[in-house]
This record gives C-alpha cells, sequence and structure tokens, in this order.
C-alpha cells in the first residue's frame, strides 16, 4: 500500500528540484475519440432508459481501455501527476444520466 506521508515527502523533493507536470485535459481528450451513444453504453448499459453520451465518468465501466490509453499516453509524455477521471463522479451529476446509484 503507498503511505501518503512518502508520496507528500517524494512529491515536495521533486519540486524542490524542478517543475512538476500534471496530466491534460481528460474531457477534451475523450471527445477526440468522437465516441457514439453506443460505445458510452457498452454492454453493460445497452437497455439503460436514458442518453449516456457525454457521460464521460461512466466510460470508466465501459470503455476501460480507452480510459487507460488516454492516461498511459499522458505519462509516456511526460506526466508525473495523473487524476482520476471522476472530474462529474457525482450524485448531482450523474442525476442527469440516471446513474447516481452506481
Amino acid at each position: 500500500m503507498v503511505n501518503f506521508n512518502d508520496v507528500s515527502k517524494y512529491l515536495y523533493q521533486l519540486m524542490q528540484e524542478r517543475i512538476i507536470i500534471l496530466d491534460g485535459a481528460m474531457g477534451t481528450t475523450i471527445q477526440k475519440h468522437r465516441l457514439t451513444e453506443e460505445q458510452f453504453r457498452g454492454q453493460r448499459f445497452q437497455a439503460h432508459h436514458r442518453p449516456l453520451k457525454g457521460n464521460n465518468d461512466l466510460l470508466c465501466l465501459t470503455q476501460p481501455q480507452i480510459i487507460e490509453d488516454i492516461y498511459f499516453n499522458y505519462l509516456k509524455s511526460g506526466s508525473d501527476i495523473i487524476e482520476t477521471n471522476t472530474f462529474n463522479a457525482n450524485a448531482i451529476s450523474l442525476s442527469d444520466y440516471d446513474t447516481a446509484g452506481l
């Protein structure tokens, strides 16, 4: 298990040496894939009663390879820190898609 204090010390030390690089705009990068409604649904949500296109947080479940590839490319291009794909993973945002209970 990763110790928070160890990570904090490491990042602090790294910031003393150089500028650290964060990942990029996840939403914009997902949009570049031009995913269809069917791709947002995946097999798991084929019969869901509401449109799901645009629910980027759902892609962690329906298109995990795309999300993994995006993060891998951020790391490959020099990012030191990557954030989770959970920008709108909250009950208010997910209620637009009737997926708040996930």
